[in-house]
């Protein structure tokens, strides 16, 4: 039972993130849609608590992989306009050895 609501758990996690990468791209949209459900369905009646452990890891690692390195780009005439999400946005700060002086 327990292993169910953690498929659950993974499958909504997996759906939101695709909605949140894939934002206001419907083709992208659809398409992981459609290939997260027939993933989910082939394995539907997996029974070895092992090999579903297995698939929960490998679902929740596909799920960061799209989080963190997914970005969209859109062809704007001859260029490509790179649309990085928030959370992708990183603080640009150069490393520094010397703690800072507070004034």
């Amino acid at each position: 039972m327990e292993s169910r609501l953690k498929v659950f758990r993974v499958f909504k996690a997996l759906h939101r993130t695709r909605l949140n990468v894939f934002k206001e791209d419907d083709r992208a949209l659809a398409a992981a849609r459609q290939k997260i459900n027939e993933e989910f369905r082939k394995n539907m009646h997996e029974t070895s608590g092992e090999n579903i452990e297995k698939m929960i890891k490998m679902a929740a690692d596909v799920e960061k992989v799209l989080r963190h390195s997914v970005v969209q780009m859109e062809h704007v005439g001859n260029a490509l306009l790179l649309r990085p999400r928030e959370d992708l946005l990183l603080e640009n700060v150069p490393y520094c050895d010397t703690p800072r002086k507070k004034s």
